[in-house]
């Protein structure tokens, strides 16, 4: 053979071998740069500070930052487009939550498929949504309750912080599995809500639980119960929804993807690193305190929770008829 084509060749088979070197380099060194977490809802919220406080611990564990990055908008599709559009290489992640498994079906088009765009890399924190009162509302339990709603169809208003919310669909799954009509009104957050539910425009409001737990304390509303399959530290007093309504659990989840064709190996660092965080007993009880408990999962374990909840959620919606403002 010619030297100078021998020398090509040799050339050549070592260019084709790098991207592989270089890939297999990217995910030892990794993180060799601070990661950007995207959050697709505006600072302050649950999402939010359960980000900013995992990311501190990811942060301290991993030796770079994790600048927490808000993106808001479409009930957090245009931040999780942004994401899922990123390079995948494990510098650009997104905060996952039940949004995610709601918005599949709630908008008719959307820019991305969460499920097939994204990674499942770990779960975080799982935390519950409450069923309150206003003090006017002649029921103590979910049984009274329901015996209440059921004498007195479509009188009674349940709020929410917006259609298509976690708190929403907790409400429209309480109506389809008790057999109650509620008049669900939304608005543009929590908190409006909670005034009017004080004030007693509203009767119910469904919440976040570190949203309303205050009040409850306060005695200035009275929890029903939890939307979680058991009854929580937070609020030991308050019973698990379910244990009236068989069937019944709609829990809030958090957790962390990363954009389709990110390096498995980057995966299962980021898998292991949130794990490790998420055992120690400082974070655990700061998730306490927000009313939640840490969530650690494997890659696949948080993917086909996803999936389940896409799938759970896409029939209440289509039985309740929602549609996104």
């Amino acid at each position: 053979m010619d030297p100078l084509r021998r020398r090509f060749l040799h050339l050549a088979a070592g260019a084709a071998a790098l991207p592989a070197v270089s890939r297999v380099a990217r995910a030892d060194t990794y993180p060799a740069r601070p990661v950007r977490w995207i959050v697709c809802f505006a600072p302050g919220g649950p999402n939010d500070v359960t980000a900013r406080i995992v990311g501190q611990y990811l942060s301290d564990q991993l030796g770079q930052q994790f600048v927490i990055e808000n993106r808001v908008g479409a009930g957090g599709n245009v931040g999780m487009e942004f994401a899922l559009g990123s390079a995948p290489d494990g510098y650009t992640i997104a905060f996952v939550g039940p949004n995610n498994a709601i918005n599949a079906t709630l908008y008719e088009k959307i820019p991305f498929d969460f499920i097939r765009d994204s990674v499942p890399v770990a779960g975080t924190m799982r935390l519950t949504n409450v069923m309150v009162v206003n003090l006017d509302v002649p029921a103590n339990t979910i049984a009274e309750f329901i015996a209440y709603a059921k004498a007195n169809p479509g009188k009674l208003n349940f709020a929410s912080g917006g259609v298509g919310t976690s708190p929403h669909l907790c409400g429209e799954l309480f109506k389809v599995l008790a057999g109650v009509d509620l008049v669900h009104v939304p608005y543009r957050g929590t908190a409006p809500a909670l005034t009017d539910l004080l004030s007693g425009r509203v009767q119910i409001l469904f919440d976040n639980l570190p949203g309303s737990i205050g009040q409850i304390k306060s005695g200035k509303v009275r929890a029903l119960g939890v939307t979680a399959a058991q009854r929580v530290a937070a609020l030991p007093d308050a019973p698990a929804i379910g244990e009236t309504v068989p069937g019944y659990e709609a829990s809030v989840w958090y957790g962390m993807a990363a954009p389709r064709g990110t390096p498995p190996a980057i995966v299962s660092k980021l898998n292991q690193a949130v794990n490790n965080v998420l055992a120690d007993p400082k974070l655990q009880a700061r998730m306490h305190e927000l009313g939640g408990d840490p969530m650690p999962m494997t890659p696949d374990a948080f993917g086909k929770l996803v999936a389940h909840e896409t799938e759970k959620w896409a029939k209440v919606i289509r039985a309740a008829n929602i549609h996104a403002e």
